[in-house]
């Protein structure tokens, strides 16, 4: 970064994106291909793009300003919410969200942000849809289950929503076969590498691979527990706050999920997972919090597996110092 970085501050919504930059001003553009190409010309090559994550909507511009090879960097939502109640900021405009993301932008350490590679990008896409039919698949069911306990004159609605239901099954098949083909063809060995620690399943070790970019999104397995809102967090100040140690839940609760249903196996089958279990069980502790130490044993099983290469092998004492 030279000392002439000019720090852009960008606040997308679906339409429009409003951009700030204290010598250059405020402007609004659209947020389409002719948004983007007259954003550029206002732009100079001294600019450091600053970008408040806002789901989908960002994502275009991102990817369309780093194939031009300008600075960028996606902040979170949340961290620019705190730093505008920091500045006792109380207008809520894009104009002036976009003023305070350039104002956080040098005033605070940015990451360079990098696209995840296409079939990631697929894949997430692929988990969101089918995600939205599990859901949906399960409206159906808590539909069908009051309908079936009023009688039998709903036969009609009660062969209409089973129908649905059937044909929703039929598309998450297909959906989560698709995803499978593109992990395999893009990260087989990772596949069956993560796989094959005992406790995680295939879906679970797609879901690892996918939400991390194939694990190269973090430097630690405590970033990747962070990540997925399994780090534990405490509340304490002075002698009056004594706040009950917690997990975060900030993260994927998707993956949370996936990983305390794994838990139940690994402390069968996992030798580490097992060990730890029972050692915090004959401590005292209850079996929801060994379980959740478990679902974190599995991750950091996972980034090492993952970033050593290797299949798991309960007797295999490595020389790589993981970070955890």
């Amino acid at each position: 970064m030279s000392k002439n970085t000019l720090f852009v501050g960008i606040d997308v919504s679906k339409d429009t994106f409003d951009v700030y930059e204290p010598s250059m001003g405020h402007q609004k553009f659209k947020n389409d291909k002719e948004g983007f190409r007259l954003f550029h010309k206002w732009l100079n090559k001294e600019c450091w793009c600053v970008i408040e994550n806002t789901g989908s909507y960002h994502q275009p511009l991102a990817i369309f300003l780093h194939k031009k090879n300008y600075l960028v960097s996606v902040v979170n939502a949340l961290v620019v919410k705190r730093f505008i109640q920091m500045k006792l900021q109380r207008n809520k405009t894009d104009k002036s969200d976009a003023k305070m993301i350039a104002m956080y932008g040098s005033n605070q350490p940015l990451e360079l942000w990098e696209p995840d590679p296409e079939y990631i990008d697929c894949c997430k896409m692929l988990q969101s849809c089918i995600q939205t039919y599990f859901k949906q698949h399960t409206a159906l069911s808590n539909k069908l289950h009051s309908l079936k306990s009023k009688g039998s004159e709903y036969k009609v609605l009660v062969k209409s929503l089973q129908r649905q239901k059937k044909s929703i099954q039929g598309e998450i098949q297909k959906l989560e076969e698709a995803l499978e083909t593109l992990i395999k063809e893009n990260e087989p060995a990772m596949l069956s590498h993560v796989a094959s620690i005992p406790g995680i399943g295939r879906k679970t070790a797609i879901f690892l691979i996918v939400s991390s970019n194939a694990f190269k999104n973090f430097e630690s397995a405590g970033q990747l527990k962070s990540f997925y809102g399994l780090a534990p967090t405490e509340r304490s100040s002075g002698s009056s706050v004594r706040g009950v140690s917690r997990i975060s839940k900030s993260g994927n609760a998707l993956i949370r999920n996936h990983l305390f249903m794994c838990s139940f196996t690994a402390c069968q089958c996992n030798p580490a997972c097992k060990s730890l279990y029972e050692r915090l069980v004959a401590k005292g502790k209850s079996k929801k919090l060994a379980l959740i130490a478990v679902c974190n044993k599995l991750v950091i099983q996972a980034f090492s597996i993952a970033k050593s290469g290797l299949m798991y092998d309960e007797n295999y004492k490595s020389s790589l110092v993981v970070k955890s």
